[in-house]
């Protein structure tokens, strides 16, 4: 089994940033990918970004290309998204995945977290 452990929401301003880490633990595989989803009230979940097992695959969806950065350290179990230039939609609660193989939509990936608010505030 694996647990994953968000940190780092919270309330900030338009134009603020915020950092999001993921840690993994238990069963981990070094070798899966590592996602971020998020989901707003009323609205589906959505990817935001994701990294393969060694870092150099990296996938964003087009509305935080730009913006939001993701990396991976720690022996390839701890995640972050670096959030920038941060804009009221993106207020979400968001989530840290993680699953054998890279991809965009949330049934690629088996183990979620239980999700970390983000409210930006106009």
């Amino acid at each position: 089994q694996v647990q994953l452990v968000e940190s780092g929401g919270g309330l900030v301003q338009a134009g603020g940033s915020l950092r999001l880490s993921c840690a993994a633990s238990g069963r981990t595989f070094s070798s899966y990918a590592m996602g971020w989803f998020r989901q707003a009230p009323g609205k589906e979940r959505e990817f935001v970004a994701a990294i393969n097992w060694s870092g150099d695959i990296i996938y964003y969806a087009d509305s935080v290309r730009g913006r939001f950065t993701i990396s991976r350290v720690n022996a390839k179990t701890t995640v972050h998204l670096q959030m920038n230039s941060l804009i009221p939609e993106d207020t979400a609660v968001y989530y840290c995945a993680t699953g054998a193989k890279l991809g965009r939509t949330a049934y690629e990936y088996a183990y979620w977290g239980q999700g970390t608010q983000v409210t930006v505030s106009s």
